[in-house]
């Protein structure tokens, strides 16, 4: 068995134990008190946590202390946000929250578009799309967002080709005249695959703590314009609580869009 198949096996255990012991006493029903001055929120450790700490400091001058949860995962902090754990979160784009609200029944809601993680394409032993053999495997995230996302991305850099509608998937591929194989894989484990695949499309948040450059290390990237701006999300009726207001404004000033600009030089863009 491949490796990136025995940790995937691994990691799915690992988030079931873990969503079986979210409800910890120190976060909460956190949205509870609207008027309160401390903020907490989940976040994926890179980019997301990062950018976090450099808001603390400016939430502080207004009277906010900001908590910092960090998930190793795309549905725990959802859920911990929907069970009144958290007073937002911050590690997804739009079209995920949509798919996840619509499956799992919760009601959340986006109040802030901060930046994009470009999608990237990536290789451990290619240099270009165009050595690629036929009937390769390419690893793509599980999610149907962020999969669809990404097997657009591969069409458009000419690998197959794929209907133009909103949400596309595997079945969807058309044109694929080498015969490729692509095969749906946990976001956080995409990394650990490059060695046994041909190609892998991993999200730039996983790709910088895999120690890849999206800029420097992709074969294709998508293009700063890309709709997946990552957002702010609250539980529907807390948008207008001042904590998150506060929130809001702090993570979209000029010293967050400089700091985001000068730390990862194009592999994270500012969306606001």
């Amino acid at each position: 068995m491949k490796k990136w198949k025995t940790l995937l096996t691994a990691g799915l255990l690992a988030v079931s134990l873990t969503a079986c012991g979210t409800g910890t006493s120190k976060g909460e029903k956190a949205t509870e008190n609207k008027n309160d001055k401390t903020i907490t929120v989940g976040a994926s450790a890179n980019p997301h946590a990062l950018i976090l700490e450099k808001v603390k400091p400016i939430l502080e001058k207004e009277g906010y202390t900001l908590e910092i949860q960090i998930f190793d995962d795309y549905v725990l902090p959802n859920t911990a946000l929907d069970g009144g754990e958290l007073d937002a979160n911050f590690f997804q784009h739009e079209p995920y929250l949509n798919d996840f609200n619509k499956k799992k029944g919760t009601d959340l809601v986006a109040v802030q578009k901060v930046h994009i993680e470009p999608l990237g394409i990536y290789s451990k032993n290619l240099k270009d799309l165009k050595d690629l053999k036929e009937g390769v495997e390419i690893t793509i995230p599980l999610d149907s967002s962020n999969g669809s996302r990404a097997l657009k991305l591969l069409a458009k850099a000419g690998l197959f080709e794929v209907p133009d509608k909103e949400t596309v998937s595997v079945a969807d591929i058309t044109k694929n005249t080498k015969n490729f194989k692509i095969s749906e894989v946990e976001a956080k484990q995409l990394s650990k695959t490059l060695p046994d695949v041909a190609l892998s499309v991993i999200n730039s948040n996983y790709a910088l703590e895999a120690g890849l450059n999206p800029v420097k290390d992709s074969l294709f990237i998508e293009n700063s314009d890309s709709p997946y701006a990552n957002i702010i999300v609250v539980k529907k009726g807390h948008e207008n609580d001042e904590k998150i207001k506060a929130l809001n404004k702090a993570i979209t000033s000029e010293e967050i869009k400089k700091y985001i600009n000068d730390e990862f030089k194009g592999a994270v863009v500012p969306a606001f």
